[in-house]
Protein backbone atom coordinates (compact mmCIF):
# COMPACT_ATOMS: atom_id res chain seq x y z
CA UNK A 1 0.00 0.00 0.00
CA UNK A 2 1.23 3.39 -0.51
CA UNK A 3 1.68 5.60 2.45
CA UNK A 4 -0.68 8.22 3.54
CA UNK A 5 -0.43 11.58 2.43
CA UNK A 6 1.35 14.01 5.15
CA UNK A 7 -0.16 16.91 6.00
CA UNK A 8 1.75 19.64 4.99
CA UNK A 9 3.49 18.93 1.17
CA UNK A 10 6.40 18.47 1.52
CA UNK A 11 8.35 21.62 -0.79
CA UNK A 12 10.60 20.46 -3.66
CA UNK A 13 13.09 21.97 -5.55
CA UNK A 14 14.44 19.19 -7.89
CA UNK A 15 17.65 19.78 -9.92
CA UNK A 16 18.33 17.29 -12.20
CA UNK A 17 20.38 16.42 -15.42
CA UNK A 18 17.90 15.26 -17.30
CA UNK A 19 19.91 13.78 -20.44
CA UNK A 20 22.45 11.07 -20.12
CA UNK A 21 19.88 8.85 -18.57
CA UNK A 22 16.32 8.60 -18.68
CA UNK A 23 16.01 7.51 -14.67
CA UNK A 24 15.62 11.40 -13.86
CA UNK A 25 12.76 11.30 -16.34
CA UNK A 26 11.19 8.36 -14.20
CA UNK A 27 11.81 10.65 -10.93
CA UNK A 28 9.98 13.44 -12.19
CA UNK A 29 7.10 11.26 -12.41
CA UNK A 30 7.20 10.14 -9.41
CA UNK A 31 7.63 13.95 -8.06
CA UNK A 32 4.52 15.15 -9.90
CA UNK A 33 2.81 11.68 -8.84
CA UNK A 34 3.52 12.98 -5.47
CA UNK A 35 2.40 16.17 -6.05
CA UNK A 36 -1.08 15.28 -7.31
CA UNK A 37 -1.41 12.91 -3.95
CA UNK A 38 -0.60 16.37 -2.32
CA UNK A 39 2.53 14.76 -0.22
CA UNK A 40 4.79 17.33 -2.04
CA UNK A 41 4.55 20.54 -3.60
CA UNK A 42 7.13 21.53 -6.30
CA UNK A 43 8.62 24.67 -6.53
CA UNK A 44 10.80 24.34 -9.10
CA UNK A 45 13.00 22.30 -11.40
CA UNK A 46 16.36 22.95 -12.53
CA UNK A 47 19.27 21.46 -14.84
CA UNK A 48 22.47 20.97 -13.67
CA UNK A 49 23.45 20.35 -17.23
CA UNK A 50 24.11 22.30 -20.36
CA UNK A 51 23.04 20.11 -22.39
CA UNK A 52 20.69 21.18 -24.43
CA UNK A 53 17.42 19.26 -24.69
CA UNK A 54 17.47 19.59 -20.87
CA UNK A 55 15.31 22.65 -20.09
CA UNK A 56 12.73 21.91 -23.09
CA UNK A 57 12.18 18.12 -21.82
CA UNK A 58 11.49 19.82 -18.14
CA UNK A 59 8.96 22.07 -19.65
CA UNK A 60 7.36 18.96 -21.33
CA UNK A 61 7.26 17.04 -18.57
CA UNK A 62 5.82 19.58 -16.50
CA UNK A 63 3.68 20.85 -19.04
CA UNK A 64 2.12 17.59 -19.53
CA UNK A 65 1.56 16.83 -15.78
CA UNK A 66 -0.30 20.24 -16.03
CA UNK A 67 1.41 22.49 -14.01
CA UNK A 68 3.17 24.64 -16.72
CA UNK A 69 3.73 27.23 -14.17
CA UNK A 70 6.54 25.38 -12.31
CA UNK A 71 9.51 27.63 -12.65
CA UNK A 72 12.25 26.37 -14.92
CA UNK A 73 16.29 27.23 -14.63
CA UNK A 74 19.62 26.15 -15.55
CA UNK A 75 23.50 26.10 -14.74
CA UNK A 76 25.44 28.96 -17.41
CA UNK A 77 28.36 29.22 -18.75
CA UNK A 78 30.07 26.13 -16.71
CA UNK A 79 29.69 22.58 -15.82
CA UNK A 80 28.83 19.32 -17.45
CA UNK A 81 26.87 19.09 -21.20
CA UNK A 82 26.19 15.35 -21.44
CA UNK A 83 23.44 13.63 -23.17
CA UNK A 84 23.17 9.96 -24.89
CA UNK A 85 24.15 9.41 -28.33
CA UNK A 86 20.53 8.23 -29.23
CA UNK A 87 19.35 12.19 -28.15
CA UNK A 88 16.04 10.61 -26.72
CA UNK A 89 15.44 13.75 -25.60
CA UNK A 90 14.65 15.73 -28.90
CA UNK A 91 13.30 12.64 -29.51
CA UNK A 92 10.98 12.38 -27.22
CA UNK A 93 10.51 16.84 -26.95
CA UNK A 94 9.51 16.81 -30.49
CA UNK A 95 6.19 15.57 -29.48
CA UNK A 96 4.76 17.92 -27.76
CA UNK A 97 4.63 21.99 -27.94
CA UNK A 98 7.14 23.71 -25.56
CA UNK A 99 8.15 27.38 -25.44
CA UNK A 100 11.79 26.77 -24.65
CA UNK A 101 13.68 25.51 -27.86
CA UNK A 102 17.43 24.85 -26.04
CA UNK A 103 19.03 24.53 -22.49
CA UNK A 104 20.23 27.97 -22.73
CA UNK A 105 17.29 30.03 -22.92
CA UNK A 106 15.68 29.12 -19.92
CA UNK A 107 16.78 31.43 -16.79
CA UNK A 108 19.79 31.04 -14.53
CA UNK A 109 19.18 28.82 -11.82
CA UNK A 110 20.80 30.33 -9.04
CA UNK A 111 18.26 33.26 -9.76
CA UNK A 112 15.69 30.51 -9.85
CA UNK A 113 17.10 29.23 -6.99
CA UNK A 114 17.38 32.84 -5.13
CA UNK A 115 13.70 33.87 -5.45
CA UNK A 116 12.19 30.77 -4.76
CA UNK A 117 13.78 30.37 -1.42
CA UNK A 118 13.69 33.31 -0.24
CA UNK A 119 9.41 33.24 -0.53
CA UNK A 120 9.45 30.03 1.54
CA UNK A 121 9.09 29.80 5.22
CA UNK A 122 12.12 29.21 7.40
CA UNK A 123 13.39 25.45 7.29
CA UNK A 124 10.93 24.13 4.93
CA UNK A 125 12.30 23.56 1.45
CA UNK A 126 13.69 19.96 0.14
CA UNK A 127 16.11 20.58 -2.51
CA UNK A 128 16.70 16.97 -4.23
CA UNK A 129 19.53 16.85 -6.70
CA UNK A 130 19.77 14.10 -8.96
CA UNK A 131 22.63 15.48 -10.97
CA UNK A 132 25.70 16.96 -10.44
CA UNK A 133 26.35 19.76 -8.03
CA UNK A 134 27.55 22.21 -9.69
CA UNK A 135 24.52 24.21 -9.05
CA UNK A 136 24.07 23.82 -5.52
CA UNK A 137 27.77 25.06 -5.54
CA UNK A 138 27.03 28.15 -7.41
CA UNK A 139 24.63 29.00 -4.87
CA UNK A 140 26.16 28.37 -1.73
CA UNK A 141 28.82 31.04 -3.16
CA UNK A 142 26.11 33.28 -4.20
CA UNK A 143 25.97 36.76 -3.13
CA UNK A 144 23.12 39.47 -1.78
CA UNK A 145 20.76 39.79 -4.80
CA UNK A 146 17.31 41.80 -5.56
CA UNK A 147 15.63 38.16 -3.69
CA UNK A 148 17.22 38.62 -0.44
CA UNK A 149 19.83 40.36 1.67
CA UNK A 150 21.64 36.77 2.49
CA UNK A 151 24.57 35.40 0.83
CA UNK A 152 24.18 32.03 -0.20
CA UNK A 153 24.84 29.77 2.23
CA UNK A 154 22.80 32.17 5.11
CA UNK A 155 19.67 31.37 2.79
CA UNK A 156 20.31 28.02 2.68
CA UNK A 157 20.45 28.06 5.98
CA UNK A 158 17.70 29.90 6.80
CA UNK A 159 15.27 27.87 4.07
CA UNK A 160 16.43 24.80 3.33
CA UNK A 161 15.53 21.63 5.78
CA UNK A 162 17.52 19.38 4.00
CA UNK A 163 19.57 18.11 0.94
CA UNK A 164 18.82 14.64 -0.85
CA UNK A 165 21.40 13.75 -3.48
CA UNK A 166 21.25 10.79 -5.65
CA UNK A 167 25.25 10.36 -5.61
CA UNK A 168 27.98 8.24 -4.37
CA UNK A 169 28.85 4.94 -3.75
CA UNK A 170 28.27 3.72 0.29
CA UNK A 171 30.40 2.94 1.73
CA UNK A 172 32.98 4.10 -0.68
CA UNK A 173 33.27 3.81 -4.62
CA UNK A 174 33.19 6.27 -7.57
CA UNK A 175 29.81 7.56 -8.89
CA UNK A 176 28.99 9.47 -11.84
CA UNK A 177 27.26 12.29 -10.36
CA UNK A 178 29.49 12.83 -8.07
CA UNK A 179 32.64 12.89 -9.79
CA UNK A 180 31.82 14.32 -13.14
CA UNK A 181 32.12 17.93 -11.49
CA UNK A 182 34.01 16.51 -8.09
CA UNK A 183 34.95 20.24 -7.43
CA UNK A 184 31.55 21.10 -6.71
CA UNK A 185 30.89 17.73 -4.92
CA UNK A 186 33.54 18.36 -2.82
CA UNK A 187 33.00 22.27 -2.07
CA UNK A 188 28.83 21.40 -1.64
CA UNK A 189 29.42 18.75 0.76
CA UNK A 190 32.02 20.41 3.11
CA UNK A 191 29.94 23.75 3.37
CA UNK A 192 26.44 22.43 2.92
CA UNK A 193 24.72 23.65 6.84
CA UNK A 194 22.05 21.48 6.63
CA UNK A 195 21.31 17.76 6.97
CA UNK A 196 22.14 15.75 3.40
CA UNK A 197 20.34 12.16 3.11
CA UNK A 198 22.77 10.16 0.33
CA UNK A 199 20.69 7.66 -1.87
CA UNK A 200 24.28 5.43 -3.30
CA UNK A 201 24.54 3.89 -6.63
CA UNK A 202 23.88 0.42 -4.65
CA UNK A 203 20.15 1.55 -3.63
CA UNK A 204 18.59 2.13 -7.24
CA UNK A 205 20.70 -0.91 -8.71
CA UNK A 206 18.61 -3.22 -7.67
CA UNK A 207 15.22 -1.42 -8.13
CA UNK A 208 14.33 -2.47 -12.24
CA UNK A 209 11.20 -0.47 -13.61
CA UNK A 210 10.25 0.56 -16.95
CA UNK A 211 8.16 -2.71 -18.32
CA UNK A 212 5.07 -1.97 -16.61
CA UNK A 213 5.00 1.67 -17.48
CA UNK A 214 5.65 1.15 -21.52
CA UNK A 215 2.86 -1.30 -21.55
CA UNK A 216 -0.18 0.23 -19.24
CA UNK A 217 0.76 4.30 -19.62
CA UNK A 218 -1.21 6.40 -22.33
CA UNK A 219 0.95 6.21 -25.51
CA UNK A 220 1.35 10.11 -25.06
CA UNK A 221 2.75 10.16 -21.88
CA UNK A 222 6.33 11.45 -22.37
CA UNK A 223 7.54 9.40 -19.37
CA UNK A 224 6.37 6.55 -20.86
CA UNK A 225 7.80 7.83 -24.63
CA UNK A 226 11.17 8.11 -22.73
CA UNK A 227 11.22 4.34 -21.32
CA UNK A 228 9.77 2.69 -24.06
CA UNK A 229 12.50 4.54 -26.42
CA UNK A 230 15.33 4.27 -24.28
CA UNK A 231 14.73 0.66 -23.56
CA UNK A 232 15.64 -0.22 -26.65
CA UNK A 233 18.48 2.00 -27.79
CA UNK A 234 20.16 3.25 -24.63
CA UNK A 235 24.21 3.04 -24.87
CA UNK A 236 23.77 0.84 -27.66
CA UNK A 237 21.78 -1.52 -25.69
CA UNK A 238 18.42 -3.45 -25.00
CA UNK A 239 17.36 -2.94 -21.52
CA UNK A 240 14.85 -5.69 -21.10
CA UNK A 241 14.49 -5.98 -17.52
CA UNK A 242 13.76 -2.42 -17.15
CA UNK A 243 16.25 -0.07 -15.91
CA UNK A 244 17.59 0.73 -12.68
CA UNK A 245 16.28 3.54 -10.68
CA UNK A 246 18.51 5.45 -8.47
CA UNK A 247 16.99 8.72 -8.91
CA UNK A 248 13.56 7.41 -8.45
CA UNK A 249 14.73 6.49 -4.95
CA UNK A 250 15.98 10.26 -4.43
CA UNK A 251 12.69 11.58 -4.92
CA UNK A 252 11.08 9.26 -2.81
CA UNK A 253 13.08 9.36 0.41
CA UNK A 254 12.97 13.08 0.02
CA UNK A 255 9.04 13.79 0.56
CA UNK A 256 8.26 10.33 2.09
CA UNK A 257 11.49 10.01 4.14
CA UNK A 258 13.81 6.76 4.55
CA UNK A 259 11.38 4.59 6.25
CA UNK A 260 9.25 1.71 5.56
CA UNK A 261 11.62 2.04 2.22
CA UNK A 262 15.39 1.71 4.13
CA UNK A 263 17.23 2.57 6.90
CA UNK A 264 19.49 5.56 7.20
CA UNK A 265 23.58 5.29 8.48
CA UNK A 266 24.65 8.59 9.83
CA UNK A 267 28.34 10.00 9.73
CA UNK A 268 29.91 12.00 6.92
CA UNK A 269 30.99 11.80 3.21
CA UNK A 270 34.72 12.81 2.07
CA UNK A 271 35.00 13.39 -1.68
CA UNK A 272 38.27 12.93 -2.96
CA UNK A 273 40.18 15.27 -5.90
CA UNK A 274 39.16 12.49 -8.35
CA UNK A 275 35.55 12.12 -8.04
CA UNK A 276 35.55 9.14 -5.61
CA UNK A 277 34.18 9.17 -1.98
CA UNK A 278 34.50 7.61 1.01
CA UNK A 279 32.44 7.56 4.41
CA UNK A 280 33.81 8.99 7.81
CA UNK A 281 31.78 7.24 10.49
CA UNK A 282 30.76 9.30 13.55
CA UNK A 283 32.03 12.41 11.37
CA UNK A 284 30.67 16.83 12.65
CA UNK A 285 28.57 16.98 9.38
CA UNK A 286 24.92 15.81 9.45
CA UNK A 287 25.03 13.34 6.52
CA UNK A 288 23.87 10.30 6.54
CA UNK A 289 23.06 7.51 3.62
CA UNK A 290 20.67 5.10 2.97
CA UNK A 291 21.03 1.38 3.09
CA UNK A 292 18.09 -1.67 1.89
CA UNK A 293 15.28 -2.66 4.29
CA UNK A 294 12.35 -3.45 2.22
CA UNK A 295 13.15 -5.70 -0.74
CA UNK A 296 14.20 -3.87 -3.59
CA UNK A 297 11.67 -5.42 -5.62
CA UNK A 298 8.75 -4.38 -3.45
CA UNK A 299 9.83 -0.73 -4.11
CA UNK A 300 10.34 -0.92 -7.70
CA UNK A 301 6.72 -1.76 -7.30
CA UNK A 302 5.89 1.36 -5.20
CA UNK A 303 8.27 3.69 -7.44
CA UNK A 304 6.65 2.11 -10.54
CA UNK A 305 3.00 2.81 -9.56
CA UNK A 306 4.04 6.45 -8.78
CA UNK A 307 5.23 6.32 -12.51
CA UNK A 308 2.28 5.32 -14.00
CA UNK A 309 -0.03 8.03 -12.35
CA UNK A 310 -1.64 10.37 -15.14
CA UNK A 311 -2.21 13.75 -14.33
CA UNK A 312 -5.55 14.73 -13.35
Amino acid sequence: MLAAPRQKPVRIILDTDIAPDFDDAGAMAVLHALADKGEAKILATVSCNRYPGCAPLLEVINNYYKKPAIPIGAVKNEGANFGDKNKWNEVVVANFPHKLQTTDEAPDAIGVYRSVLAKQPNNSAVIVTIGFLTNLKNLLQSGPDKYSKLDGAALVAKKVKRLVVMGGAFPQGKEFNIHIDASSSKYTFAHWPTPVLFSGVEIGNKILTGNRLIQQASAHNPIRQSYEYCLKTYQGKTHPTGRMSWDQTAVLAAVRGPEPYWKAITGQIKINEDGTNEWIAGGSKQHSYLVEKMPPEEVAVIIEDLMLHEPR
